[in-house]
């Protein structure tokens, strides 16, 4: 840690003790913890946070439509004259937090407990009669899209529509259930689905208002802090002592459970991660993108866990191993579909880097091709693992093969230990620089490689999409500055910011401490620079060769969160390129668009991606019967149409190192693991067309 950020932490420190001194001559009160918390979120942002914002009433505005989109972004609990209450506030946070006040806060909370109160009595209303599924309505299905209900006639109406919509979706599975023989009890008739759908649903929303009973003060206050910490930027959040155990549980590598990385989004929980060797890896039908809907307990009847806090979700989702838990999840096409997990203990090898050899019509002789999941470090044990070292041990067991060029895979990896891609893209070339980090304070500092060791400097690719974040797009865009490789994929995601973590605890004593346990505060405190100078922050890396994949037209990335930190640059430094020509790279680029041009499952894949977008783009459903089992019919015939893209190719032969065979052995599991990732390599077109790209770099 650098000389000013400890001075920024020890002032945080003082300033507090003092700022709390006070309070030290009588018991606290919930009140005071209140306005202890705030001052520790407020002082922290303004003390240690990359890039304090002024609290003016360009921040309040942002902190008012941040709380309200947490509180309901859906629109189905305020009306409009709730948010002309609420509009007066919308210019004076600013001075109720630099007075540690809550006025909006507890106004909104206030108005919110009113509506959840009437709200609970609509769907009870509505759910006891049946629906007519033969009127011609619809649903707005996009919140941004529309305005809040005008009165509680309108509001009333809108959960009319969203129950109704509920239901018709149960019965309509359930019909095409008995019609295509999935259904194993009597045949009902549509009134008897229509009246079974409606306790179902009945019975989910109970559950809802039994879970919204539970929420007190403390949940509510963290959703407030975190409206103003997300005014500052996107990954910096205040997160309560259980919110933090969690996030430490998915840092640790090491879960009982499904193996995904959920959060919350619009009021759906988002699967955001798939924890590489995982139930849900494994299973391989649950993707990165998908909104779980329902959650059941093996064969109970599902939960729904739409507008579900996430830490509530978390709850349904993890259990112990050898557990079954059934997910129904909205695709990315608008589909649904019910997947069966076994819950599991991550299989920690299968996010190290793992290495085999590809051998292709193009690159007969065989390159190097080495997957690494993440920039994984032991921070605890110095003796521990890192990826540093496991990718140049990989790449001295490819080079024993005698490989004819090397392929790194960052795709979906999302970053990592700093320290490690420093080192791993030093693998590459002699000393020399390889990022800038900005820190609040004082000029930028260059981190170089100081090996003069160059592990491979052979003919060398790095693969890279839309969710390769943070350190993978550090070491892309170094090899793509020293124009030492080529980089090929999508656009990065756009993560140029690097958190820390600061423990609230620390910064109370005496009485205060009556208080404890406060939680932590996750803070940007550095910016990620290119070699370059230009950031790698919002825009990601640009690769060399860019070959779409499913989301190319779909948004996704940082450029996507709301109040991001901007793209700036910062001077360049001093640096000496590699060999690779630019007239080089340009002439592969054209070869290689020429190829993928003509190749059948890349051209399907570019078709896949205008349906999604297309699919994205529905704002609508039918709430008439016929038109909304239309809808659904259309949906699966165009995702099954597309269901096998990638097929086997079979001019691709996958060899495992003879040194990962003798580790593998007789174990059936890391049989099966290795034979389910060497399958996936052999239906890579991408990396297919990457062989042939390596062929014109040699």
């Amino acid at each position: 840690m650098g000389k000013i950020m400890k001075r920024r932490i020890w002032l945080f420190s003082a300033l507090f003790v003092l700022g709390t001194g006070l309070l030290a001559f009588r018991p606290f009160s919930p009140e005071d913890k209140d306005v202890v918390l705030m001052r520790l979120v407020m002082m922290g942002l303004n003390s240690n946070h990359y890039a304090p914002y002024e609290l003016n009433d360009d921040f309040s505005k942002r902190v008012w439509k941040s709380y309200l989109d947490r509180l309901d972004y859906n629109k189905r609990f305020f009306t409009q004259s709730d948010i002309n209450v609420l509009k007066p506030f919308e210019l004076t946070i600013d001075e109720q937090v630099k007075e540690h006040r809550y006025d909006f806060f507890n106004e909104a909370e206030n108005l919110y407990e009113r509506r959840f109160q009437q709200v609970r009595g609509f769907y009870k209303e509505f759910l006891i009669q049946p629906f007519d599924f033969s009127v011609n309505e619809s649903i707005e299905l996009e919140p941004e899209e529309m305005a809040w209900p005008k009165d509680e006639a309108e509001l009333k109406d809108r959960w009319r529509k969203l129950l109704k919509w509920q239901v018709l979706s149960r019965v309509v599975t359930e019909l095409e259930n008995q019609e295509s023989g999935k259904s194993t009890g009597e045949t009902k008739s549509l009134a008897q689905l229509e009246e079974d759908a409606r306790v179902k649903v009945m019975k989910t929303y109970d559950d809802w208002v039994h879970r919204m009973e539970k929420m007190d003060r403390d949940d509510r206050r963290a959703d407030f802090l975190n409206a103003l910490t997300a005014t500052y930027d996107p990954h910096s959040g205040y997160f309560p002592p259980a919110e933090k155990e969690n996030f430490d549980i998915q840092m640790s590598g090491k879960l009982e459970g499904i193996g995904a990385t959920l959060q919350e989004k619009d009021g759906y929980i988002e699967v955001s991660k798939i924890v590489p060797g995982s139930a849900s890896y494994r299973q391989g039908e649950l993707e990165e993108g998908d909104l779980i809907l329902k959650v059941a307990q093996g064969v109970a009847d599902p939960v729904d866990i739409v507008d579900m806090r996430l830490d509530d979700a978390v709850k349904l989702i993890r259990g112990p191993k050898g557990t079954e838990v059934r997910l129904t999840v909205r695709k990315a096409d608008g589909s649904t579909k019910l997947i069966p997990i076994v819950r599991d203990v991550v299989i920690l090898e299968e996010t190290f880097a793992k290495s085999a050899v590809i051998k292709t019509k193009h690159s007969p002789k065989g390159i190097g091709y080495i997957k690494l999941p993440k920039f994984y470090a032991d921070f605890t044990d110095r003796t521990g693992r890192n990826c540093a070292t496991d990718v140049a041990l990989e790449i001295e067991k490819l080079k024993k093969q005698n490989i004819s060029g090397l392929v790194l895979d960052l795709r979906n990896n999302g970053g990592g230990s700093l320290l490690d891609v420093v080192k791993m893209t030093g693998l590459f070339f002699s000393k020399g620089p390889v990022v800038q980090v900005r820190s609040r304070f004082g000029s930028p500092q260059i981190l170089d490689d100081t090996d003069a060791r160059i592990q491979y400097d052979g003919p060398l690719v790095v693969m890279v999409n839309s969710s390769s974040a943070s350190a993978s797009e550090i070491l892309a865009a170094a090899i793509q500055d020293y124009r030492r490789g080529i980089v090929v994929g999508t656009p990065t995601y756009g993560k140029g910011t690097v958190q820390r973590f600061f423990d609230l605890d620390n910064f109370i004593q005496g009485k205060a401490e009556e208080l404890k346990p406060l939680g932590s505060i996750k803070l940007t405190t550095q910016k990620f620079y290119r070699i370059n100078g230009g950031a790698t922050q919002l825009k990601g890396v640009t690769p060399d060769i860019v070959m779409n994949d499913a989301y190319a037209y779909v948004d996704r990335g940082e450029r996507e969160q709301d109040f991001t930190m901007p793209w700036d640059e910062i001077s360049p430094v001093q640096f000496d390129s590699w060999k690779l020509a630019p007239q080089t790279i340009e002439q592969i680029r054209k070869n290689s668009r020429a190829r993928t041009e003509k190749d059948p499952a890349l051209l399907m894949v570019e078709q896949n991606a205008l349906r999604l977008k297309r699919q994205r783009e529905i704002k609508t459903r039918s709430l008439e019967l016929n038109a909304y089992r239309q809808d659904e019919k259309t949906y699966k015939e165009e995702a099954e149409k597309y269901k096998e893209i990638f097929k086997t190719i079979t001019d691709m032969q996958v060899v495992c190192l003879p040194e990962d065979l003798q580790i593998m052995g007789q174990d059936s599991i890391r049989i099966r693991l290795n034979d389910d990732w060497v399958k996936t390599i052999q239906k890579d077109s991408y990396l297919y067309e990457v062989s042939a790209i390596m062929k014109e770099m040699q």
